[in-house]
């Protein structure tokens, strides 16, 4: 069948501004009862992209090995306890880490052994089997919250960061939160002694005065570079010597007007914590560290994305890029980037409402492939959705990417049930 011209040109175009047109979106799974799925973490086999494994809220974890188009699910068990902000990573020979909170007697309150490490769980056979765990930072009665991990390709040695809260929520000036880090050598099996790395502390409260949102990233020569948040600044350090010393002076990155701890109309509580990334391909960006947050420099109706990179180890840093490209003055919030390792290109996933006036929310994925000077974007859920302030919808979400395979994973909620999702994307 023909059409004429016109008409066939107006269909290609229509297919072009399609999301669902280039994605096919996966949901993982869905839940109407209790906590989660939510706060979804994804990795990816470097071996082999067809083997994923994904954890969420409370203590779900799912693995696919065809590329993410079908799941399965398990609930992991450990004696440490298993307490939610789930992290998974995977090194070079393929094993899976699932990071998470501790609540080993899983009784009592803030009070009893809730928060008081961090623990690691291991599976080799793909995310269909996990270890009992190890764990670091065990330090009671203080509080170990808000973990991120990364491997170095060259070693596989493991690198964690974290916030530890003297007394979680305490409004006492004399108790601090401080970023923490500590490292495995030996695949997860046993933790360096954790020691604190930021020289200004932050309070307990769990706001923007508290140091939080820690993620580490690995340099090409076996650096070690972390960022986070506090009192609207984001902060960087470095270890040139794998984790063992760090810089006397945190360098600032860039201000976060309005802080991480972000207000968005339909959510119980939103944060814009910074993600840091370094180049390790062969590109022509190769050693450039990035840092990706979200602020509210223009105004609390109106959150942006931003990324500022670095040339020279992290000592200074770029003016920060607005990745995303709207100019509806609507909010753009929850962000997590990721880099592919062979090609150097950039990703970023973040929730979106520039097609909306009320809290109908999408989801956007933001590419860079010219070192972070500019983003094009592209809505990739299928259906806008409204988040529902009584549901708990998580902190973050997540993205992988490797060899032109990119897997998005974010939460979505349709009236009080909790979704999450990919979309299988092929550079």
């Amino acid at each position: 069948m023909s059409f004429p011209l016109p008409l066939l040109l107006i269909c290609t175009l229509l297919l072009s501004c399609s999301s669902s047109t280039h994605f096919r979106t996966v949901m993982i799974d869905s839940n109407s009862v209790g906590y989660g799925p939510c706060e979804p973490s994804i990795a990816m086999d470097p071996n082999n992209t067809s083997n994923l494994v994904v954890g969420a809220v409370l203590d779900r974890a799912y693995y696919s090995h065809n590329g993410g188009k079908s799941w399965k699910q398990k609930r992991l068990t450990s004696s440490y306890g298993v307490w939610g902000d789930p992290v998974v990573i995977a090194d070079t020979r393929g094993n899976f880490y699932y990071f998470h909170l501790s609540f080993p007697s899983g009784k009592g309150d803030w009070d009893s052994d809730k928060l008081d490490r961090i623990v690691c769980q291991k599976s080799s056979d793909g995310g269909v089997t996990w270890s009992n765990g190890t764990f670091t930072g065990l330090n009671h009665p203080k509080d170990q919250d808000k973990e991120w991990a990364v491997v170095d390709p060259e070693n596989n040695h493991i690198y964690l960061t974290w916030t530890q809260f003297d007394v979680y929520g305490s409004e006492d000036p004399q108790h601090h939160s401080n970023i923490m880090f500590s490292k495995s050598s030996d695949d997860g099996a046993s933790w360096s002694q954790a020691v604190s790395i930021n020289q200004l502390p932050g309070n307990c409260l769990d706001d923007d005065q508290t140091t939080e949102g820690a993620v580490p990233a690995v340099g090409p020569g076996g650096e070690v570079y972390v960022s986070w948040a506090y009192d609207e600044q984001i902060y960087f350090d470095r270890s040139l010597d794998q984790g063992v010393t760090w810089m006397e002076q945190d360098v600032q990155v860039a201000k976060q007007p309005g802080g991480w701890d972000q207000e968005i109309p339909g959510l119980g509580r939103a944060n814009g914590m910074p993600v840091t990334l370094c180049d390790l391909s062969n590109g022509p960006h190769r050693g450039r560290i990035y840092v990706n947050w979200a602020d509210q420099a223009k105004g609390v109706d109106d959150t942006d994305i931003w990324m500022a990179s670095s040339d020279d180890g992290g000592l200074s840093w770029s003016d920060p890029v607005k990745v995303n490209d709207d100019t509806s003055g609507r909010h753009q919030f929850f962000p997590w980037a990721a880099i592919d390792q062979h090609t150097g290109y950039l990703y970023v996933v973040f929730y979106d409402r520039r097609n909306h006036q009320d809290r109908g929310t999408e989801v956007t994925l933001a590419v860079s492939k010219d070192g972070g000077k500019t983003f094009s974007n592209q809505i990739i859920s299928d259906n806008p959705f409204q988040p529902n302030p009584d549901i708990f919808f998580g902190d973050y979400n997540n993205i992988v990417a490797h060899k032109g395979t990119v897997r998005p994973i974010w939460t979505q909620v349709e009236g009080k049930e909790l979704s999450i999702w990919t979309a299988l994307i092929r550079e």
